[in-house]
């Protein structure tokens, strides 16, 4: 598990992210959402062991960020893609991981087979003796995922991780995620791609140098937005508005063309009330649904408020 806890990072008069909370449960995606300069990178850093953080604490597992005696332990046991892949373009895809799998102590009979499985899962192997200056940026970032993941870290920050990757890399790329989640893995994603997000995470937080907001991408739009339904209908008939408008569950009514528009408390209690109510009536209903906001569409919410 990790946890955070008022975590701040200051540099001289800038402050980087402050009194960041979180907590991210084993086996989970968690994203970090927010404009450049939020301090998404910098929380990254921070639990990575890279630099030190100002205030607050945060711990992995046992272990505190922070702690001289505790930071290689972490160090150990996370994957780090980082914004920059920072690989040796003179060496083959094979060698760059070969010397990183080195650095971690891994036996070589195990470097190999975990080499061979990870370029091959990334469509790679085939060209893992080329040296990687000549690869495209989209090849390049995933041989630095692979890098990551070399000493099956129990934990794996991804920043930016489909970043320059075509769309069938970055399906790859995401595919390969949910299946290191299903492997019981923690990962952690700073991403700007919020239908990314939407799609992996099951839970993110919209942080601007500070926590926003943390829930699942459902959650945070429940929260948000009022629950609204949709009624398609095949003849709305003047007084209905005023009439429906009667019922207690109901908090707002409008009609758009021969659709029936609610503000409901609960969908899943109130639709069948409504129904049942509109064919006592004798009215035909075609179809009913209910309005969903995006997590763009909470992020831009969110940040603008944040920001006041």
């Amino acid at each position: 598990m990790i946890v955070c806890e008022g975590l701040t990072k200051t540099f001289g008069s800038i402050t980087a992210i402050q009194d960041f909370n979180i907590e991210i449960p084993d086996g989970r995606i968690f994203g970090l959402l927010g404009p450049n300069g939020a301090g998404k990178t910098t929380t990254m850093r921070m639990l990575s062991c890279l630099i030190q953080p100002t205030a607050g604490s945060a711990h992995i597992d046992s272990y505190e960020i922070g702690k001289k005696e505790d930071a290689q332990k972490i160090r150990g046991m996370i994957g780090l893609l980082p914004e920059v892949p920072g690989l040796y373009e003179t060496l083959g895809a094979y060698k760059n991981l070969d010397y990183y799998a080195q650095l971690y102590g891994i036996p070589k009979t195990q470097r190999e087979e975990s080499i061979k499985t990870t370029l091959t899962n990334l469509g790679l192997w085939d060209r893992r003796n080329e040296p990687v200056g000549g690869f495209s940026k989209g090849m390049k970032q995933k041989i630095a995922i692979a890098r990551a993941l070399i000493h099956d870290p129990k934990y794996i920050f991804l920043d930016e991780p489909t970043a320059s990757l075509d769309p069938a890399a970055a399906k790859m790329v995401r595919e390969y995620i949910l299946e290191l989640k299903s492997q019981g893995d923690t990962i952690l994603i700073n991403t700007h791609n919020l239908s990314e997000a939407e799609r992996i995470c099951d839970t993110v937080a919209l942080v601007k140098n500070r926590t926003v907001k943390v829930g699942s991408p459902k959650e945070l739009a429940r929260g948000l937005f009022a629950r609204t339904i949709s009624i398609t209908m095949q003849k709305i008939p003047p007084s209905l508005l005023k009439d429906i408008s009667s019922l207690d569950f109901i908090s707002q009514a409008q009609v758009n063309g021969n659709q029936l528009v609610l503000n409901v408390r609960n969908p899943e209690e109130d639709n069948p009330q409504v129904i049942s109510w509109l064919m006592k009536q004798g009215l035909q209903v075609q179809f009913v649904t209910e309005e969903e906001h995006s997590l763009e569409d909470v992020y831009l919410k969110l940040i603008e408020e944040g920001g006041r």
